[in-house]
């Protein structure tokens, strides 16, 4: 082990991260090898069926990383659980209730999206039925194998790596777990065997070797980039000494700053678009009532919404905590069941959404490509554009330099291009009354044009460094004071957890709100059946009534009623205006015309 190893390895221990999970959680972050011992190896060959290279108990990390010559669209997946035991299974979710570690979910999770928002996510649960998924019994499965394993062999334990990039010095923290069961344990969007996740500390180096951390970035749905990260000295993030406190969701087992709920949107890839439609009409149609809105919050009804639970009131992991990390393997050098299996780490179940197809390793995406989050942490978390914070006055007084440099190039240029423009200006007036320069003038004009653009565009470049200029000098005086700014500007989209007002929903709205689509459903069927010939009549009258019970419930009758009104309203001018399109044109011509003669006839008379 040399000395750099040795260094990275104690940075990775100083800043690991404590994890606090919810309640209810089957399965913590573990070793890959006894995980790997448990699968068999398969191949899926486009047209062809599963076939299985190595079988269960005979798979290792070293079998896993051989070399395997595979055509194109051929996909390599794990196996973990093939075929559960199903007497073992009721057994252990017997004790498991005696044990008492149950998770309850929080009330409001439907309600806190409309009535479009849950047909969508409704027609979603139903196309489980029909696109490929992992089983119900298999996510209760995992877990009693996953118990079994730390019977036999107890562990907590992450990858580490530590990459020097631009001055920072990343430390990256990687997590496998064996089985994800958001959806089957915690109402969530998916299930799926195995499970990588990840988290990167940002430290800056001063001139005496000395380290500092400036970040957290945490993997979280729906967000990336900037909205990842929070710096060091945020409240936001909580610290056990030089710890960061992760908050883990509930078998989905993405990372948050702070406990709570999180409402994650799912959105249809096909159906953005369409998204993008309703949400312009949506705004026009604000703008035409003079409604406010927040910058940027979009009503995104054609996504599904799902809870993410990270209340972190079940097992904590971590330095000082009931349970302790253990020693951390390094991906520096990169191990080989790493670098070479490029496979699924699970089972392939042909989920075309992906959602129930089991992730790749550490390095790769599912399609075998590099994850962004390897060979560019800093891009990933959106820190490719900033230097550490031990370097940023340095970075300042050099870009202040190369603006003077620039300005003193600038002075020469316009002094130059000046004169050029004023000579062709005076020969310009020279020109005049003499017809046989005629040639001569036109070019003269053309390239006066020209010119006086360049001269613009010198004295626009002028003007904005002299702001550029003033702005980093009071920064630079800003960072020689100490200060930071805020902490939060950065963030475009934060992932904050439900407030505890929109989660006090009465029970009638939680009831309404679970049963509002199947009864619109059944509605439409009855209709259907026994009044079809009311079809139009009665599912207008359906959707009106869910309409205005979902209103009334959220408090916003009064809203609905006047936007109902105002739609009424056009949709009679509409009518009026096809009914009597000719009598309306006479008279908007003659009333313009009146119009017309009375401003003329006051401007004589003034």
């Amino acid at each position: 082990m040399t000395p750099e190893t040795n260094a990275d390895r104690a940075l990775l221990r100083r800043f690991e991260p404590v994890m606090r999970y919810t309640r209810g959680e089957n399965f913590f972050p573990m070793a890959v090898e006894p995980y790997v011992q448990e699968c068999s190896l398969w191949v899926l060959r486009p047209g062809e069926e599963p076939e299985c290279l190595v079988p269960e108990g005979e798979l290792t990390l070293e079998k896993l990383a051989q070399p395997r010559a595979e055509g194109f669209n051929a996909i390599l997946y794990l196996q973990f659980i093939e075929e559960p035991n199903l007497s073992e299974i009721a057994f252990y979710l017997l004790n498991r209730a005696r044990e008492g570690n149950t998770f309850h979910p929080g009330r409001g999770r439907l309600a806190r999206v409309g009535y479009s928002s849950r047909f969508v996510g409704a027609l979603f649960s139903l196309t489980l039925l029909a696109r490929g998924r992992i089983p119900g019994e298999t996510a209760a499965a995992a877990a009693l194998t996953y118990r079994r394993l730390m019977d036999n062999d107890e562990h907590y334990k992450y990858y580490g790596r530590v990459v020097r990039q631009n001055g920072w010095i990343v430390l990256q923290y990687w997590f496998f777990y064996p089985f994800n069961n958001w959806r089957s344990g915690f109402f969530g969007v998916n299930d799926h065997e195995a499970d990588w996740e990840m988290v990167n500390v940002y430290l800056s180096e001063n001139a005496q070797g000395e380290v500092q951390p400036e970040w957290v970035a945490y993997a979280a749905h729906d967000f990336s980039g900037d909205d990842l990260r929070r710096r060091w000295d945020d409240a936001e993030v909580e610290k056990v000494g030089e710890h960061p406190v992760i908050y883990v969701g509930a078998g989905s087992h993405a990372s948050y700053f702070q406990p709570g709920e999180y409402l994650t949107e799912l959105e249809i890839p096909f159906l953005a678009p369409l998204q993008q439609v309703l949400n312009s009409v949506r705004r026009a149609w604000q703008n035409f009532l003079g409604q406010t809105a927040d910058e940027g919050a979009e009503v995104n009804i054609l996504r599904i919404p799902f809870v993410d639970y990270a209340r972190g009131d079940g097992l904590t992991i971590g330095p000082g905590q009931a349970k302790e990390w253990r020693e951390p393997e390094l991906l520096d050098p990169l191990p080989a069941w790493a670098r070479a299996y490029r496979g699924l780490w699970g089972v392939f179940v042909r989920d075309p959404v992906a959602g129930e197809n089991a992730p790749a390793g550490p390095l790769f995406n599912r399609d075998g490509r590099v994850r962004r989050a390897w060979y560019d942490p800093l891009g990933w978390a959106g820190l490719d554009k900033l230097p550490p914070h031990t370097q940023e006055p340095n970075w300042v007084q050099e870009r202040l330099m190369e603006l003077r440099l620039r300005q003193t190039e600038l002075r020469g240029a316009l002094a130059e291009k000046s004169h050029e423009l004023m000579d062709l200006g005076v020969e310009d007036l020279a020109m005049e009354g003499h017809p046989h320069l005629n040639k001569l003038h036109a070019a003269h004009v053309k390239r006066m044009a020209a010119v006086s653009n360049e001269v613009a565009a010198l004295r626009a470049e002028q003007a904005e460094n002299e702001a550029l200029l003033e702005a980093l000098t009071l920064y630079a005086q800003q960072l020689a004071r100490g200060e930071r700014g805020d902490v939060h500007a950065h963030i475009k989209r934060a992932h904050s957890p439900a407030t505890d007002d929109g989660l006090k929903l009465s029970s009638f709205a939680e009831t309404w709100s679970a049963l509002s689509i199947g009864l619109l459903m059944i509605g439409f069927m009855l209709i259907v059946l026994f009044a079809r010939q009311f079809l139009l009549i009665g599912l207008t009258v359906l959707i009106a009534a869910i309409v205005f019970v979902e209103a009334g419930f959220r408090r916003q009758l009064a809203q609905l009623v006047t936007s109902v009104t105002i739609g009424l309203a056009w949709v009679c001018a509409l009518i009026l205006l096809f009914e009597f399109f000719w009598q309306i044109v006479v008279l908007g011509v003659i009333a313009a015309g009146t119009y017309i003669m009375w401003e003329n006839l006051r401007e004589l008379r003034g």
